[in-house]
């Protein structure tokens, strides 16, 4: 028994022992020591006793069946116990998730996060950090205006590169933009919104009077703020150049509410990108992540036809759909904070190297959107982020050879939509 107790605190280092219960806690000792469990087996349960608990589904203890009488054998006994407790944990992650009786508010707490200059010798311009060749990439040019996020999305994976509790401003980010040398013969996309949100912060430090001056300066790239913010406030004051296009990444207001926390209403960005598109400026939206859960669909389906209602062709650059994909840091730091979240209760799968949902799920999610914009199926670019090649032709019904390909289309369509001037169209 000794030797057993030792090897179960020392399988409960490093995990996520501490955020259980005291009941929880002396659950999983008595249990694992009656069990005789190994190292390995204790450090699983611990993790699907937390998941449990951040998935607001009750307790380990009632996701378990005791009923085991007539097992004799101990080691029956222990696969049989066990068995049932994994597969009542995949149970729960085959199931679409409902939020019906869900509310992550009730135990969230804000991360406090606190913001710093400071006197960088370098600006973060590069590939965007999670591209592939195992899926089909734009080649977006990412441009680090700012270093981590003052929302707190349950899925997002800025929290895996930055300090999730300090934002930090570069002093010298205007000047080093300005030395920033690029090929006057080629088109470039870049985009602000992948190291932090592009508006929630406005101006501060003269961060966007710096990127419009540098969009004014190198006409031949197209400069994308994306944002989950309403903070248009300096767009609507200033002269946007041409450009620049701004889109908003958008949810139902269910995933707003429990999972993209501290972030604009649905109502809120809807409103300001309509406002920033009276103003003539070229508007788009990503779908990314799009989450399953109960009825899904038509939750989204009422934003797509809310879109088309509220925009014109026109007006509106991209359109992009994505979903939900890890790597195990992610995945990692997302157990360990303290809020309840039901984002990664999905049957994880690996699709091309990193964890997602299954292929067939990706098809009903994207075809069936894609399907929902068909008036404007020629007149909006419409593309599919980070996902397998396989998908498009299936879901767009066209495809690309290569990522080049892909980017090169990209481009070519934003640079024929930013000379359309929407300001002397009307609403059809």
């Amino acid at each position: 028994m000794q030797k057993q107790l030792e090897k179960f605190n020392s399988a409960i280092k490093n995990t996520y022992w501490t955020k259980l219960s005291e009941k929880e806690q002396n659950f999983i000792k008595n249990f694992s020591l009656d069990l005789r469990l190994s190292f390995q087996e204790i450090r699983n349960i611990i993790m699907i006793a937390n998941d449990i608990v951040i998935w607001d589904e009750g307790s380990i203890l009632n996701f378990i069946d005791f009923s085991t009488k007539e097992i004799i054998d101990q080691k029956q006994k222990k696969k049989y116990i066990l068995n049932s407790l994994y597969k009542n944990y995949e149970f729960l992650k085959e199931e679409p998730n409902d939020y019906n009786h869900f509310s992550s508010k009730k135990e969230y707490h804000p991360k406090g996060v606190k913001t710093k200059i400071v006197d960088k010798n370098s600006l973060g311009l590069g590939r965007c950090p999670v591209a592939s060749e195992r899926t089909r990439c734009c080649n977006l040019f990412t441009l680090d205006a700012v270093e981590s996020c003052g929302f707190d999305c349950s899925y997002c994976s800025i929290q895996s590169f930055y300090n999730q509790n300090q934002v930090v401003f570069n002093k010298n980010f205007a000047k080093k933009l300005k030395e920033i040398k690029l090929d006057p013969n080629k088109k470039y996309h870049i985009g602000t919104g992948q190291s932090s949100d592009s508006l929630m912060w406005g101006n501060k430090e003269g961060t966007l009077k710096a990127l419009f001056d540098f969009a004014k300066e190198n006409k031949n790239v197209i400069l994308e703020f994306k944002t989950k913010s309403d903070n248009i406030k300096y767009l609507l004051e200033n002269d946007v150049p041409k450009n620049i296009i701004v889109t908003w990444s958008l949810n139902p207001p269910i995933i707003i509410k429990n999972e993209e926390h501290l972030t604009a209403s649905l109502d809120k960005r809807i409103n300001a990108a309509r406002k920033v598109a009276d103003k003539g400026v070229k508007v788009g939206f990503h779908f990314h992540p799009i989450v399953q859960y109960k009825n899904y669909l038509e939750d989204y389906k009422e934003i797509y036809l809310r879109l088309q209602k509220e925009f014109i062709s026109d007006e509106v650059a991209m359109i992009s759909f994505g979903t939900l994909t890890y790597i195990k840091p992610v995945l990692k730091q997302m157990r360990a904070r303290n809020f309840k979240t039901k984002i990664y209760q999905i049957p994880l799968v690996d699709i091309e190297g990193k964890l997602s949902y299954p292929i067939k799920t990706k098809i009903e999610m994207f075809k069936t959107s894609y399907d929902f914009f068909s008036k404007w199926h020629e007149k909006v670019f419409f593309y599919l982020c980070m996902e397998p090649h396989s998908l498009w032709k299936e879901c767009l019904g066209r495809e690309y050879k290569n990522n080049d390909e892909f980017e090169k289309d990209m481009i070519t369509n934003y640079f024929k939509k930013i000379n359309i001037n929407t300001r002397v169209l009307t609403k059809q």
